[in-house]
Formats: structure tokens, sequence, C-alpha cells
């Protein structure tokens, strides 16, 4: 079965954690996922500026992990990613930014991949949000 999945919760929320374990069972148990999409808080997950606690599971890394291990499609919003500071070279240069913290592996891109995910996927499941 193909399944996209989108996340709206920021990394230390429960949900993320999840999204992921969701994610990591679903290609175990031999689906495919056709497409993650991080939406809202949801983008904080593909920075690469986010510090963890150590005592705390580091959910940005381990979401990275899983996108480039697996070669997934991870998309970001990008409206919610500048929203909340989250930029590629291409935004920081076109904002005069000083900075880049789009992690390695993700891509920002606009709603309209969602929707296409959505109608190439049997389901989409939605984690976190308002």
């Amino acid at each position: 079965m193909k399944f996209a999945i989108a996340l709206f919760s920021p990394p230390h929320a429960p949900s993320s954690r999840r999204a992921l374990l969701f994610a990591q069972a679903l290609l175990a148990g031999g689906h495919e996922i056709v497409r993650l999409f991080f939406y809202q808080e949801g983008v904080h997950s593909a920075s690469a500026n986010v510090v963890t606690p150590q005592d705390e599971q580091d959910l940005p890394r381990e979401w990275a992990s899983f996108v480039s291990d697996n070669q997934l499609d991870g998309v970001v919003c990008i409206a919610a990613a500048l929203r909340r500071g989250v930029l590629n070279a291409e935004e920081a240069q076109r904002y005069s930014r000083p900075a880049v913290n789009l992690g390695a592996g993700w891509e920002l891109s606009g709603l309209g991949q969602l929707h296409d995910a959505v109608q190439a996927a049997d389901r989409l499941i939605c984690f976190g949000g308002p």
C-alpha cells in the first residue's frame, strides 16, 4: 500500500515521534511512502540547527537519517518554513539572510506537493496539528 505522511507538530512533540515510528513500521511492513510532507510547526524537524538536549531523542537527526537511508521524498512547506526561519541557500539569498539551516535531503516546496502525494497514495496519514 502507498502512503503519504504529513507532519504538523514540532520535533519535541509526542506526535513527531509517533510519526517517525509509524513511517519506519510502514517500510518494515513492505509498504511504500510516496512522500513525507512537513507543514506548520513540523518544518522545524527539517532544520539542521535544532539542538536537542542530551537526555532526549534527537528527532530532527533521526528524520534526516530516515529520509536519507530510505531515499524518501522529504518535502517541507516553503511558506511555513520561511515564516519560521527555515531556509535553503536559494531562499536565504532571495531574502538577504545570512544563514542556511534546511537540513540535507529536504526540499522546500509548496502545498501542491502534498496534493500530488495524496493523489498518488492510497492513504494520507497526518500527525499533529491544531
